[in-house]
Parts: structure tokens; C-alpha cells; sequence
């Protein structure tokens, strides 16, 4: 019995989403175009994974099909910003921290919603030991804890109501 009350509140107000992510029923498609990397210091490959880490997300949290062109929403923009900068120091004047920033310029359309374009700027940062390198299994982790973290921030601004 209880259930059934419940699935019929939930069902009885409309579109909900456990999420947070609420589409309209006319939005079925979405297209990201290719994220070009214009940082200064440049990182080869991150455009490419970027482009992908935002097309899986929004695979993954929502029932859109995503298509190559003419999509009911669209993502654009660029990488702007890929920078290593030390944020502490020892008493010998070296790093004692890094951190690795990766900003990136969003254009959003919603064809069915034009109110709810945008142009934004997102970031984040992964820190790591001064001593260490940002190579290898370390970089792809830092990159990847980036990716997820922005990439959820521009599906909470373009699709949730929050």
C-alpha cells in the first residue's frame, strides 16, 4: 500500500528526477561539438577526452540519444586554461603542493528553451605533492577527477533545476 501512494505522489507531480535533472518531453537529442584546446600551455589529447567525458555524463544521467548535428541541445566551447602553478612552499623556496587547473568555456543552446542558454566558464583543480611529477597514472587521475567534477557542474547548469 505504501508503494503504491508513493509512486503515485511521485508520478501524480510531473517530471522529477532523483538527480536533480529535469528535461523538457520535447528535448529527445543533444550534440556535443568538439572542445578545442586554445590553453596556453597545451596538453595533447585533453580536448579529445573532455569532448568524451561530457557526451558519457550526459549518456549516463539521462534518457537523451546523442547525435551529430541539429540536436535539441547543444555544448560547445573550448579549453582555455591548463596550468600547473605551486601553491605552498618549503622553508628551501621549492613546491611543497602543486595544483593542476583545467578551465573550460561552455556555450549552451536548448533549442526547446532558448531562456536557458549560456555562456559560462567552469573550472577545477587537482592538487599533488610538490616532489611529485605530474605523469603518467598521477596525470590521468588528475585529469580524470578534473573531468568529472566540471562535467557535473555544466550537466547541474544547463539540465537541473537546483
Amino acid at each position: 500500500m505504501f508503494f503504491a501512494v508513493a509512486s503515485l505522489l511521485i508520478l501524480g507531480c510531473g517530471s522529477y528526477s532523483f538527480t536533480g535533472i529535469s528535461i523538457s518531453a520535447d528535448t529527445k537529442t543533444f550534440q556535443v561539438n568538439y572542445f578545442q584546446n586554445s590553453a596556453d600551455l597545451v596538453e595533447p589529447g585533453i580536448e579529445r577526452d573532455f569532448t568524451l567525458a561530457l557526451q558519457d555524463i550526459i549518456l549516463n544521467q539521462t534518457n537523451l540519444s546523442l547525435v551529430k548535428s541539429n540536436g535539441d541541445i547543444m555544448y560547445e566551447g573550448e579549453i582555455v586554461e591548463y596550468r600547473i602553478s605551486p601553491t605552498t612552499a618549503t622553508a628551501n623556496n621549492t613546491a611543497d603542493q602543486n595544483r593542476l587547473t583545467i578551465s573550460v568555456n561552455v556555450r549552451f543552446f536548448n533549442k526547446n528553451d532558448e531562456e536557458s542558454d549560456f555562456e559560462k566558464r567552469f573550472s577545477f583543480f587537482y592538487d599533488y605533492a610538490g616532489s611529485a611529477q605530474l605523469i603518467g597514472s598521477q596525470k590521468t587521475t588528475a585529469i580524470k577527477e578534473i573531468y568529472d567534477r566540471i562535467t557535473q557542474d555544466i550537466i547541474n547548469a544547463s539540465l537541473a533545476n537546483w
